[in-house]
């Protein structure tokens, strides 16, 4: 009898324990890779834009290059394998990227890559020849790694930059010639750029050939004035400084110089614009020709922005150049890769904000207007191109929703020829439920759409460019299987109205077990900074699982996007230029009282998490909002905008000395004695982007203020913290202060 009843008892137990959902747990999401989503990458479309071509790898982890059809997703070919090459020695040869010269017959492979910044890197560069299947070095490597090597349309040369110098390597001649030498590490960068400009303006090549490889033109930057920024980089018994040139904001920058050098002649020339530190080179773009090198100009506030065509053909000692086009705005003006010069040559198209939305317009070469073809209350958000056999324009937009994002067609007809255009509707190519961002073939044929939902992992879809789907290349079955198990939370959206009147998009997750009448702890995860947006319809990746976690654990977990975030137009963006940090942080107070109002929140633990720029959020929150958040966590964090850099800053201050009111009311470090609740500083100590100082500089602060706060150093970690166990000793720290606090 007792033993009938305990085996009751056992078999209750079992069902009720399967009926439970699984535990989501940091070593899950940190190191076991149980909730990592598969994706499809390294995708190139060859010129044809019916194949494609990526790096696989067999079981010993040896690599190929490998063709694909776009349509079946069969492979067709292997275009490089090592074992099949004729070369001196291919031992351990792993390469990180490679590209195509025009005709494909070529490739060069960057081997042993090691990063210098966000984007840019260096490596030993080998060329390979596909039809004779030689594969050799494209110069001395003893002479040091080189960056950013491209070929010449022809495919016949290798240009590249070395110790801040270009230099020319003919692969038929087996020649090296240099472009330029004089360039010098901290004082002169030739055909790369300079930090801030890869940090800010998005690119890190500095030199570009010609259509026809006539020509290179190239980036001079002068850097020799701009002040010195060291970080320690411990191991070994002494530490070692890494110093480089950073711009502070209202500090001096580079000069920059555009320079064109002929092939022929050998000689380069300055394009006729004064190298002024006052001033910014934020692109430049040859046309359909050699004659005519196209150079986007902007003055240091940001707000004017040129078009300048350089005539290469002048015989004078430098090249004249002469605006094209010239656009203006109150507050700033932000640049992008999305000039596109047809092949009529007579046309450029563009995009702007400056009818208060971003959208796309069509200009002749004089810079006149020729038409619209997009309009209306919405964003362009990404410009994927212009088939111009089609005469279609492919860009993803926000038309239904700021949370939403779908991919759209617009065919502009016989707008350059004659101007009008009629009525221009967008066709609607994915769904528009979610998130959905396109890669499109060379031809525009075909593009690959990477689909997710807030709560739903990356689908990635083969589609005609009609919107039909061909194949699906990747669904994720086997994670959205896992996660059934999880019992995961809705993640849902909403509206609320702030003290200003204006409405404030959200999301939030709850505990499964949901129960109205009970009060629960609140986080915040934030961002807030200008132009990014944390609240949409797409898949969070490993930072939505600890969320889903902390819901799990009984916790309410919300993102907001306050004035200054994204696709609702140039009036909500731009609101809060010359106070960065004011009227968000007035948006995030808001919320703080809609969610602390509501009778299943504890109005006495709310908290808030950010990174970056939303680390400055939420030290301000903690700060001058100290009576409405009982915890914060902030994560490499600007702490006063005069440490940070000129492009970004002044795009949205002006320069410290301008608007020293705007940087000093809004920053945290003027409000610490203000904190209350319980506060947690993280950094990596090797921060390039948002530099240490600014956490040492609130450590200042707070101790002077008599404040006592928690801190966490990551040696040798730039701004993303990552790298090992990082990522799991981190979200375990904030994990458990959260716990422990909240």
């Amino acid at each position: 009898m007792i033993r009938s009843v305990a085996l009751i008892f056992l078999t209750a137990f079992y069902f009720q324990a399967q009926a439970q959902d699984a535990e989501i747990t940091l070593e899950k999401i940190w190191k076991t890779g149980e909730f990592s989503a598969r994706s499809v990458s390294g995708i190139r479309s060859m010129k044809d834009g019916k194949h494609f071509t990526k790096i696989d790898r067999d079981s010993n982890g040896r690599q190929y290059i490998v063709k694909y059809a776009y349509d079946s997703g069969e492979a067709t070919d292997t275009l490089f394998r090592p074992s099949d090459v004729k070369a001196d020695s291919l031992e351990n040869f792993s390469f990180t990227s490679y590209s195509f010269n025009e005709d494909e017959s070529r490739m060069l492979l960057a081997v042993n890559s090691e990063p210098i910044y966000r984007r840019s890197s260096k490596a030993n560069y080998f060329a390979f020849d596909r039809n004779s299947g030689s594969l050799l070095p494209v110069t001395d490597f003893s002479l040091g790694k080189q960056s950013l090597a491209a070929f010449s349309p022809a495919g016949n040369v290798v240009a590249f930059v070395r110790e801040n110098n270009i230099f020319m390597a003919d692969l038929d001649a087996k020649t090296e010639k240099a472009v330029t030498d004089d360039g010098v590490m901290n004082e002169i960068i030739n055909g790369a750029v300079d930090w801030v400009y890869e940090e800010e303006f998005g690119f890190h090549r500095g030199f570009y050939w010609s259509p026809k490889g006539t020509k290179i033109a190239f980036y001079r930057f002068d850097e020799r004035e701009v002040k010195e920024f060291s970080m320690a980089i411990y191991g070994g018994l002494y530490p070692q400084a890494y110093t480089f040139k950073y711009p502070k904001a209202g500090e001096r920058n580079s000069e920059v110089r555009i320079l064109v050098y002929d092939l022929a002649s050998e000689k380069s020339r300055d394009v006729r614009i004064e190298p002024d530190p006052e001033q910014y080179i934020p692109r430049i773009k040859w046309t359909q020709s050699d004659d005519a090198l196209c150079v986007m100009r902007m003055n240091r506030h940001q707000n004017r922005l040129e078009f300048l065509l350089a005539d290469t053909r002048a015989k004078s000692a430098d090249i004249p150049a002469k605006v094209i086009y010239d656009e203006s705005s109150k507050t700033y003006i932000e640049v992008n890769d999305n000039l596109i010069f047809t092949e009529d040559g007579k046309h450029f198209i563009w995009n702007s904000e400056r009818d208060g939305y971003n959208h796309i317009y069509a200009y002749n070469l004089d810079g006149k207007e020729v038409g619209r073809i997009t309009k209306g209350p919405w964003e362009v958000i990404e410009f994927y191109g212009v088939d111009e056999p089609s005469q279609t324009v492919y860009f993803s937009a926000a038309i239904n929703s700021p949370i939403e994002k779908a991919v759209y067609a617009v065919r502009y007809g016989n707008l350059l020829k004659t101007g009008k255009s009629g009525k221009l509707e967008p066709v609607q190519l994915t769904g528009n439920s979610g998130t959905n961002d396109a890669v499109f073939s060379a031809d525009y044929t075909y593009f690959i759409n990477f689909e997710s939902h807030a709560d739903t992992p990356p689908r990635v879809t083969v589609c005609f460019n009609s919107g039909e789907e061909i194949r699906t290349a990747e669904d994720n079955a086997e994670l959205r299987e896992r996660l059934g198990k999880y019992g995961l939370s809705e993640k849902t959206f909403g509206t609320f109205t702030a003290e200003g009147g204006h409405s404030l998009n959200y999301w939030m997750i709850k505990p499964k077990d949901f129960d109205a009448s009970k009060a629960y702890p609140l986080m915040f995860m934030i961002y807030g900074g200008p132009g990014s947006n944390t609240v949409s319809k797409s898949w969070g990746y490993s930072n939505y699982m600890w969320h889903q976690m902390l819901a799990q654990q009984g916790y309410i977990v919300v993102s907001v996007d306050p004035r200054g975030t994204m696709r609702r137009g140039r009036e909500f963006k731009h609101s809060t230029y010359l106070q960065l940090g004011k009227l968000e942080t007035e948006d995030f107070i808001s919320a703080a009282k809609h969610f602390r109002s509501e009778p299943y929140i504890d109005a006495e633990r709310v908290g808030m998490m950010g990174w970056s720029y939303g680390g400055y959020m939420t030290s301000l929150c903690m700060t001058k909002g100290a009576e409405y958040f009982k915890l914060g966590i902030a994560v490499a964090p600007v702490t006063n905008w005069r440490y940070y850099d000129t492009i970004y800053t002044e795009r949205f201050m002006r320069t410290p000395q301008e608007n020293p009111d705007g940087y000093d009311d809004n920053s945290p470090i003027h409000h610490a004695d203000k904190l209350e609740g319980h506060y947690l500083l993280v950094h990596g100590a090797a921060d390039d982007n948002v530099h240490y100082q600014n956490t040492m500089e609130m450590i200042t602060a707070l101790t002077d203020a008599d404040k006592q706060f928690e801190l966490m150093i990551y040696p040798n970690k730039n701004h993303g913290i990552y790298g090992g166990n990082t990522r799991h000793h981190l979200f375990t720290k904030m994990t458990d202060f959260i716990k422990t606090n909240l």
